[in-house]
C-alpha cells in the first residue's frame, strides 16, 4: 500500500480532457472520496464562465483555497481524495502542494480541437466552449523536471488505460 500522503491526487487539464471521468473511476479504484473542482467555484465565477468571461488569477484565489482545505481534510481525515481541477498554472499547482503536502498531478494532455469538440458537445455544463482558447492561453505545462509529481498522460486513451497508468505510477511512488 503507498503512503496516504501518495493517495491524494489532482486530476487536471484544460476544459474538456476527462477531469471528471477519470477523477471519478480513480476515486471508487482507490475508494477515495472525489472533489469535484467545479463544484467549489464562487456564484460570481460560475456566472462569469457561463456568459463566456474568463476566470483570472484573483478569481481562482478563493477556489484554489478552498479546493487546497479540502484536500487538507480530506488526506488527514481519509486516507487521501482525488480531485478533478484544472490546475492550470504552476502557481495553482504549487498553491494545492502547500495546503497538502505530497500532493499528486494527473495532467491530461489535450489538443485544442479535441477540447473544443469535447467542450461543444456538453450540453448542461456552465462552462462555455468560447473559454477554450483562454484555458490554453492559461496553460503551463508541467515540466517533468521542474515537477516530478506530475504523471502525464494522453487524454484521448481509454478510461481503463488513464486508470492502469495512475495505478502503476502510484505503486512505484516510495514515500
Amino acid at each position: 500500500m503507498t503512503d496516504s500522503r501518495h493517495r491524494t491526487l489532482v486530476v487536471m487539464g484544460v476544459a474538456g480532457c476527462g477531469k471528471s471521468s477519470l477523477g471519478t473511476a480513480l476515486a471508487a479504484a482507490l475508494a477515495l472520496p472525489l472533489i469535484e473542482g467545479d463544484d467549489h467555484h464562487s456564484a460570481e465565477s460560475r456566472a462569469k464562465m457561463s456568459r463566456g468571461i474568463a476566470l483570472d488569477d484573483a478569481d481562482r484565489a478563493g477556489w484554489l483555497d478552498r479546493l487546497g482545505a479540502e484536500l487538507a481534510r480530506h488526506a488527514a481525515q481519509e486516507g487521501g481524495a482525488v480531485l478533478s481541477c484544472s490546475a492550470l498554472k504552476r502557481a495553482y499547482r504549487d498553491r494545492l502542494r502547500a495546503a497538502c503536502p505530497g500532493l499528486r498531478f494527473v495532467f491530461l494532455d489535450l489538443d485544442r480541437d479535441e477540447a473544443l469538440r469535447r467542450v461543444a458537445s456538453r450540453a448542461t455544463h456552465f462552462f462555455s466552449s468560447s473559454l477554450v482558447d483562454s484555458q490554453f492561453a492559461t496553460l503551463e505545462r508541467p515540466d517533468p523536471a521542474q515537477e516530478p509529481d506530475v504523471l502525464a498522460l494522453a487524454a484521448t486513451q481509454p478510461l481503463d488505460v488513464l486508470c492502469a497508468a495512475v495505478s502503476s505510477d502510484l505503486s512505484g511512488v516510495r514515500a
